[in-house]
Formats: C-alpha cells, structure tokens, sequence
C-alpha cells in the first residue's frame, strides 16, 4: 500500500491529467486502496483546498486555466417539474452549474456538486433523478435551494439572473 500523502499527490496527478471524470472505483483499483480509503483522501484533499467535485460519473478536479472565470450564488424557487427548464436556462445562457445546496432542519446546509455544463448534461441529471428513489433535494426545502454557477464573463451571470427573474424563479432577498 502507497503512503497517504504519495498516495493523495497521485489521486491529484491522476484527475489533472484525465479530461473525463475519474471514478472511485478506477482510483482504488489503479491505487491498490479500498474505496472508503479515496473517499477519505479526497476528503483530505479538499480540507487542503483542492477544489475537487464529485459527480455521478466521478471526480473532477477544477482547475482555473488562464480564462478567468465569474461564479455567483443564486438562491431560487420553483417545482420538481420546473428543474429542467431552471438547469437548462443556465447552461442556455454560458453558465455553468456547479452545486445544488439545501437548508435542512436538522443538517444544516446540505450540498451535493453537480458540475452540469451543457443540455446533455442536464438531461443526463434529470434522467438519473428521474429513475432514482432519491428524487431532488429541493423537496427537503420546499423548493428552495442555491446553485453555485460559473460564467466567463460578469455578463453571463447577469443574463442569467435576469432570466431567473423573468420566470419567477430567482428569490430576491
């Protein structure tokens, strides 16, 4: 078995080097480690500030090319039914969404990433949601929840508040 810190300096190596998400059970494999054992080393990896998300299809790590980028929170309303139309209002406009977050009586502040970025991607999300027992997190807060999206431009985001606005969605505060 590899040492913890060559082993997380690995993990990093192998999510630079991949252009598709890497899965937690290729990592194990190649790493010779349990899953729990990456899980627990990517969680270690972000308590050290790498900014690692960790999709359905596995983790991705971002990292900011030399294109810099505009993120902004935006908290917002709507029904299961609307998802789709909120997700591909994003995207439509240049964002990308990267999280989904809930307030939750008793948890607090739930976040799950979700680094959706074109139409596809939300298809593929809402399917898996769809056929999933789980269903959205915007269920466990009455429809509300904030995305944290990222945009090449302020412009961008502002479209995207606009039109969030437009269809009712976006909750001013």
């Amino acid at each position: 078995m590899v040492e913890g810190h060559i082993r997380r300096e690995r993990i990093l190596d192998i999510l630079k080097n991949s252009s598709v998400p890497v899965s937690g059970s290729r990592l194990s494999k190649e790493l010779g480690v349990s899953r729990q054992v990456i899980v627990q080393d990517i969680a270690l990896l972000r308590a050290g500030c790498e900014e690692i998300f960790a999709t359905p299809k596995g983790y991705v790590l971002y990292r900011q090319g030399p294109v810099k980028r505009y993120r902004r929170t935006f908290m917002v309303n709507h029904t299961k039914e609307q998802i789709v139309d909120e997700l591909s209002l994003i995207v439509d406009n240049g964002g990308k969404v990267l999280n989904v977050i809930v307030a939750h009586d008793v948890y607090g502040q739930i976040q799950a990433d979700l680094v959706l970025e074109t139409k596809q991607d939300v298809m593929e999300f809402y399917r898996r949601m769809s056929t999933s027992e789980a269903g959205p997190l915007l269920q466990i807060s009455k429809g509300i929840h904030i995305h944290t999206v990222e945009a090449a431009s302020e412009r961008i985001l502002d479209n995207i508040q606009r039109d969030l606005k437009e269809k009712g969605y976006l909750v001013v505060q």
